[in-house]
């Protein structure tokens, strides 16, 4: 079900709904330009938020991204664990509702 080639037909909304595409990509280059965090952070924190998404798409760009900004195995291997930690955690405390 999840091919890569599938992320061609990203252009598709660039031709169906142009407006809202551009301002898409507009937003996404401005929250993942190095500011107060540096590039490498903000690819963790995407990679991390993409494990809790499950998206393997987002996972495959934001690992290579973040390798590329210079992130260690150890650094990858933390932000799955936190982002694991955080999803279970919310599993606990939605928990309390039980009760």
């Amino acid at each position: 079900m999840y091919d890569m080639k599938h992320l061609d037909h990203l252009r598709d909304f660039a031709r169906h709904a142009p407006e809202a595409w551009a301002a898409y990509l507009a937003f996404d280059a401005a929250a993942m330009k190095p500011g107060a965090l540096p590039a490498k952070t903000k690819e963790l924190i995407a990679l991390g938020v993409a494990h809790t998404t499950q998206c393997p798409y987002c996972i495959a760009i934001h690992v290579d991204r973040a390798r590329k900004a210079g992130a260690s195995d150890a650094e990858i291997a933390e932000a799955v664990m936190v982002a694991a930690a955080l999803r279970a955690g919310a599993a606990v405390t939605h928990g309390t509702h039980c009760f």
